[in-house]
């Protein structure tokens, strides 16, 4: 059989240790695999290898990795113990780091696509009291995993979760994967997750590349230029090879994670502090601000989206679920209030996207203007306008649901519509 590089692509065999690609900021993604909708490198890109152990890997290949230039066997040794030490004596306490259940990495990893850590701490604890293990997830139906995650964004994380956790459970005996392949093999698993949870959980030598991992390393051979060019991104890939620490794989990919969340940070490095400056190429060049180069960002794109809130005389509205042209990106296929993209005439637009979804008299229909509120998604800069409509009765259409107002927080709906009711209380 051939070795994982060969399959994805690789002419090249390599075998000193497995490189997956993820690039996160914040621990989120850069440049994401299929755990995120956005572009990412292609699978041809990442770069497998073997185990650390002296049996080699039933998907080996032979090794032509090369040490980092600045480094000799017995400083590497030595930069990776001081790297180790710190991280063991200074890590964060974070609840996924209690134990190395794979279960609560996995959710931990998911959470942490695209999103903060400070956001994702609260839905964390939530969601794993809710569901603590793979079984309760897997048994849950899927509209109490969105309403746990609303808020969090990216909601087809929470459908894979949702997935694979009944694959898991159905497949795997309702323990996560132990070998690579199978990992991938799950909805919403991509290399980087995979490698993320294999090794922390499990000790598998996977080196992970991610947004603070590419930055730290890039300092440290002071590597300049776009990180994310394909080419860039494999020399990262190979450095990342090279420094592994092989007896704690876990470890080192949370320190090297950890150092550029905390000191070798975008911005204003903290290297006076750094456990590890004496080895960094960039300090000792003064290239530190300069490395990596900033980040070209995509033009921001502005939208309007008018939604009314209708509510009966007994504080009931009206909830719909149809896709529309921006669900997608704003509403991500929940339960929302009704809502179009509007150009000059909000009111207007509205009333005419309400008479033809719930055939409501336009003549009857009064809109009465609510605070705005701003929203964003990704390069997007949404202006909410929301509008308040008495009625004395609520349409009864397909797709629809009737509920209070004050118990909109009992079904799975994003942030966005969460913000559109709260213009109520702001009038």
């Amino acid at each position: 059989m051939p070795c994982p590089a060969q399959m994805l692509g690789f002419t090249t065999p390599i075998r000193l240790a497995r490189v997956i690609f993820g690039g996160r900021t914040f621990r989120s993604y850069i440049n994401p695999p299929r755990e995120a909708h956005s572009t990412a490198l292609p699978l041809s890109q990442h770069v497998f290898a073997s185990n650390r152990r002296t049996e080699p890997h039933p998907h080996s290949c032979d090794n032509t990795a090369r040490m980092p230039p600045q480094f000799t066997p017995r400083t590497l040794k030595t930069f990776q113990r001081r790297l180790l030490a710190w991280f063991r004596a200074h890590q964060r306490d974070l609840p996924w780091r209690s134990s190395r259940d794979p279960y609560r990495i996995w959710v931990a990893e998911i959470m942490l696509q695209q999103t903060r850590i400070a956001a994702v701490l609260p839905y964390y604890r939530r969601f794993l009291k809710t569901f603590p293990t793979v079984e309760s997830l897997a048994r849950a139906p899927q509209e109490k995993v969105l309403q746990l995650w609303s808020g969090l964004g990216y909601y087809s994380r929470a459908r894979n979760l949702h997935r694979a956790a009944k694959e898991i459970a159905s497949s795997h005996a309702g323990e996560f994967p132990r070998t690579l392949e199978a990992a991938l093999a799950l909805p919403g698993i991509g290399s980087y997750t995979a490698a993320a949870v294999l090794s922390i959980a499990y000790d598998q030598p996977l080196a992970v590349l991610d947004g603070n991992v590419a930055r730290v390393l890039a300092r440290l051979g002071a590597i300049r230029g776009d990180l994310r060019a394909p080419a860039r991104w494999r020399q990262l890939a190979a450095s990342a090879q090279s420094y592994l620490a092989l007896t704690a794989p876990g470890d080192w990919n949370q320190a090297l994670m950890e150092l550029g969340e905390t000191i070798c940070t975008p911005r204003i490095p903290r290297c006076g502090v750094c456990p590890v400056s004496r080895w960094c190429l960039a300090r000792a060049r003064g290239l530190t601000r300069e490395i990596p180069a900033p980040r070209r960002k995509r033009a921001p794109v502005r939208i309007r989206i008018a939604a009314a809130i209708l509510r009966d005389p007994r504080g009931r509205t009206i909830l719909v679920r149809d896709p529309g042209a921006h669900d997608d990106v704003l509403f991500s296929r929940m339960w929302q209030f009704p809502a179009v993209e509007v150009a000059r005439h909000p009111e207007a637009e509205l009333a005419t996207h309400l008479h033809d979804i719930l055939k409501i008299d336009r003549a009857s229909l009064h809109l009465e203007p609510l605070p705005s509120a701003r929203h964003g998604v990704t390069f997007r800069n949404i202006t909410l306008l929301p509008f308040l409509a008495r009625v004395p009765r609520l349409p009864k259409r397909p797709r629809t649901r009737v509920l209070l107002l004050s118990r909109l927080a009992q079904l799975p709906a994003s942030s966005a519509t969460h913000k559109i009711a709260a213009a109520l209380a702001r009038r």
